[in-house]
């Protein structure tokens, strides 16, 4: 089966100033990362089960890119067979920067 992967605006948006961050401090970089984030996307329209349920209520999960200290944050719609990425923020921010997003 083949998922649907949807990205919303403000996870858009997380990329797009991860990655200025990123070609700031490297020329380079930015689009390195970019090429992770894409990566992580084609691997969860395969399979976006492989990674673990964070949320007690919820189907929400994140996975990581290589290389870089982020995650990507997720909620599979099973039914459906859609995935929504929420979030794509660094690894060291607290959890209310996603939850209040999905």
């Amino acid at each position: 089966m083949s998922w649907r992967v949807v990205v919303r605006s403000d996870a858009q948006r997380d990329v797009a100033v991860a990655a200025q961050w990123y070609e700031a401090q490297q020329e380079g970089l930015g689009s390195e990362f970019r090429e992770a984030v894409i990566k992580v996307l084609d691997e969860l329209s395969d399979n976006p089960l492989l990674s673990c349920r964070q949320h007690p209520r919820k189907n929400i999960r994140w996975r990581y890119p290589q290389r870089f200290p982020y995650r990507l944050i997720y909620e599979v719609i099973d039914a459906e067979g859609l995935v929504v990425v929420a979030a794509v923020l660094h690894a060291a921010r607290h959890d209310w920067h996603w939850k209040k997003r999905v």
